[in-house]
């Protein structure tokens, strides 16, 4: 196979990858949805409904370049196989949680799976497929995690009113078994042409600071920045890094090229999407309290709005898909984030009731500038990378986004806390002001409590349009850097090589 023609069978092999990529974004979305549920289940304070989110995260982050590095290594297929079933097993494991300690243990482990899967299907999508027909493949990727993110509320909300919670864990078992059986029948095993010993010292380091470091993030907010804790896992975090960061010259077998961020397509493409993940990473966790506590929807309808979102980025894919070729990726991603920027300036004014018209309007924006930008943004930085360290690349990728939803979790939902804290009413007891669920809550049964709890929601709205606000920043920062860093129309061409298929 020549790069220039790209694998015989590499459309179907593309579906079955996407059927991988499904099961984790319907997990991410449908779990937005099921929030207040699982709050009230388990009485969850916000900081540990924050941890159910971010345990995911956590793990999914600081095992991507592990994982990335080990698909290169031992096969791209065999790692999402592997993937695929500790995702399955643990979405099980977490439908039957006794508790919510239990519940974001399992998400860790969902988090391990997720991380064998992500880095290896686009690694795959490098290797079978030639370079002019990459920002189609991405498009099209993108595209169905979408009809993912639109599938998992819809189906989410339907199974926790007529349900419980349960159900969004549930869903994954079934899609999980589908998908194993494309990625066993249709994807080959590819990896890098010349095998390469796995760095155990390296991996510990990598890993260590990753997570250390997200968590930091993500407990600052909750603990305080100056902590014992968050302070100690920030230090072990960076110390981590850092160790990493000198070793990687020196080792044999070095897990990351860390010559690639002097190359401007991959270090400005890599920011401007890190930018802008920081804003889009807790918008869902945002408007379903929005959508529940202050519009009064249920579950189902908040599901509904997530629906212009993913058919925003379908519309958007089919011209980002195609558009590269003509006007250049630098065009596509500026342009991608200026409609995106204009989505969350929509999301920032919405009103205190009717807003739910107003909310599918931002989401579709900012589908529509995800969905023209993405693609280019993925073979940009992928381009940059020789093709046998793909699985590396495209865990470098990943990890760029999912340290941008932590900092978008952590310092927006802490923005969030601050500034709704900050505009109720003097004289609440600590609980009752930890979130605007629990506000309502305990203005129930209580002399005044209407008067309380419509201070609540305008508090809420308030401070909502503040993060929304930092949102439309967050894009436009990235459509500067993708302006500023990235090259013109005609960006170098890299041949292929490199990749062994069998």
């Amino acid at each position: 196979m020549s790069d220039e023609e790209g694998h015989a069978r590499r459309w179907a092999i593309l579906v079955a990858l996407c059927a991988a990529l499904l099961v984790i974004v319907i997990d991410n979305t449908v779990l937005h949805v099921a929030v207040p549920a699982i709050g009230d289940a388990f009485a969850a304070s916000t900081g540990q409904l924050q941890a159910v989110i971010d345990a995911y995260v956590v793990v999914f982050a600081g095992l991507l370049i592990t994982a990335g590095v080990l698909s290169d290594r031992y096969g791209r297929r065999r790692t999402v196989v592997v993937g695929l079933l500790v995702f399955g097993g643990a979405s099980a494991l977490a439908a039957a949680a006794p508790s919510v300690g239990w519940l974001i243990a399992m998400r860790a482990l969902m988090g391990v799976g997720a991380a064998l899967v992500m880095p290896a299907t686009l690694a795959v999508l490098v290797a079978v497929f030639p370079e002019r027909e990459r920002p189609r493949a991405f498009a099209v990727w993108s595209a169905v995690a979408s009809v993912g993110m639109a599938a998992g509320p819809l189906l989410g909300g339907a199974l926790v009113d007529a349900w419980s919670w349960a159900g969004v864990f549930l869903i994954n078992v079934p899609v999980v078994a589908l998908a194993l059986v494309g990625v066993v029948r249709l994807v080959p095993e590819t990896r890098a042409r010349h095998g390469r010993g796995l760095d155990l010292p390296g991996t510990v380091l990598v890993t260590v600071g990753m997570t250390g470091l997200v968590w930091a993030l993500i407990e600052a907010p909750a603990q305080g920045y100056a902590s014992p804790a968050v302070l100690t896992g920030a230090l072990v975090a960076v110390a981590a890094l850092v160790a990493f960061g000198v070793r990687q010259p020196r080792s044999p077998v070095p897990m990351v090229d860390l010559r690639l961020y002097r190359d401007r397509r991959f270090s400005g493409a890599s920011f401007a999407v890190a930018v802008m993940t920081v804003a889009t990473g807790s918008t869902l966790f945002i408007l379903s309290q929005y959508l529940q506590l202050v519009l009064d929807y249920g579950a189902f309808e908040t599901g509904l709005a997530a629906v212009p979102l993913a058919a925003g980025v379908v519309a958007g894919s089919a011209v980002g898909g195609r558009a590269p070729a003509r006007f250049g990726a630098r065009a596509c991603i500026v342009a991608g984030f200026a409609v995106t920027a204009a989505g969350f300036a929509v999301l920032a004014l919405l009103p205190e009731s009717e807003g739910y018209g107003a909310v599918c309007a931002g989401l579709a924006l900012a589908g529509v500038g995800s969905g023209v930008a993405g693609p280019s943004a993925t073979s940009t930085v992928l381009g940059a990378v020789p093709p046998e360290r793909a699985g590396m690349g495209s865990a470098l990728n990943d990890t760029h986004q999912q340290l941008g939803i932590a900092l978008g979790v952590a310092g927006l939902g802490s923005l969030l806390a601050t500034a709704y804290r900050g505009a109720l009413p003097d004289g609440l007891p600590d609980h009752a002001a930890s979130s605007l669920g629990a506000t309502l809550s305990y203005a129930k049964d209580r002399a005044g409590g209407s008067a309380l709890a419509e201070s609540a929601r305008t508090a809420f709205v308030d401070a909502q349009s503040l993060t929304m606000t930092l949102g439309v920043v967050a894009a436009l920062s990235g459509a500067t850097v993708a302006f500023l860093a990235l090259p013109g129309p005609r960006p170098p061409h890299r041949s292929g090589g490199g990749v062994r298929i069998r």
